[in-house]
């Protein structure tokens, strides 16, 4: 009788490349596509500057055509690595590995004279790689979780710097009026917002003693303001590294789903093994 292989085979070994970083084949990988995201990322920004691109055109031309061809490559084979492709396509680092992908198609298609600030603007989508760099991040697990908890917390504090606004914006309008610049109260609540958070534009100013005054003691507030979210967010953070967060980089081979936790064998999503032999 012959030989059954087993399902996992090739594709097994490249999705154990691909979405894990656990093995020296995946750190490689991650490691090999982030240098390419950051020399994509520098390309974009010195292809911005006139001189440099009038200068180097063919070398950014041709360079970016072979990232996006590494890319392009990155993105079918993480299709193929999946049983369900959708899955990948359909989330958050599919769109932002497709939204690095397409302009340079697009603008290869479309492109011409007539069209010239269209696809101009297409090639400056692709600094969205940049987000491409946020899988690699352990750390932002933490970060964002924190920033989730906090979230009730800063939204009350927000609507009460809102209200502050609002009622110092509306006294400056009384006190300053349309002599002083501040000829509504929309525009009186943009300066109180600008001064609140220690922008100073300088493009509207109090002239009068009292409104100086009142000018003076939003900026103290200001100061104070500021501290407010970062302490909400530090407290979080905190709390979040007493409880043992999972550093489990394993995707489901099935369904693509992460965030397992440490020796996970089962997928708590879909119940499928995580590794196949």
């Amino acid at each position: 009788m012959p030989k059954i292989e087993p399902k996992s085979g090739w594709k097994a070994k490249l999705h154990e490349v691909i979405y894990e970083a656990d093995t020296p084949s995946g750190k490689f990988f991650d490691v090999t596509l982030l240098i390419v995201i950051a020399i994509s990322i520098a390309l974009v920004m010195l292809e911005s500057v006139g001189t440099l691109n009038t200068k180097y055109y063919w070398h950014f031309y041709i360079a970016e055509w072979v990232i996006t061809i590494i890319f392009s490559i990155e993105y079918i084979l993480r299709i193929i690595a999946i049983k369900k492709p959708k899955n990948y396509i359909f989330s958050f680092y599919g769109i932002v590995d497709l939204l690095s992908t397409l302009p340079t198609y697009l603008a290869f298609i479309f492109g011409g004279h007539n069209l010239l600030f269209a696809v101009r603007a297409l090639r400056l989508l692709r600094v969205f790689r940049i987000l491409k760099v946020t899988r690699y991040i352990g750390e932002s697990n933490r970060l964002l979780l924190a920033l989730r908890n906090s979230r009730p917390k800063i939204i009350v504090f927000l609507f009460a710097v809102l209200i502050i606004c609002i009622i110092m914006g509306t006294v400056m309008h009384l006190v300053e009026g349309e002599k002083g610049g501040f000829d509504n109260i929309p525009l009186s609540i943009y300066w109180c917002i600008v001064t609140l958070t220690t922008v100073g534009f300088g493009d509207i100013h109090p002239v009068t003693p009292v409104g100086r005054f009142i000018a003076s003691f939003i900026m103290i507030v200001g100061y104070g303001i500021i501290a407010v979210p970062t302490g909400i967010v530090t407290s979080e953070i905190t709390r979040s590294e007493k409880d043992k967060i999972p550093k489990n980089t394993q995707a489901c081979p099935h369904c693509n789903e992460t965030k397992h936790l440490d020796n996970a064998e089962f997928c708590h999503n879909c119940g499928k093994p995580l590794h196949e032999h």
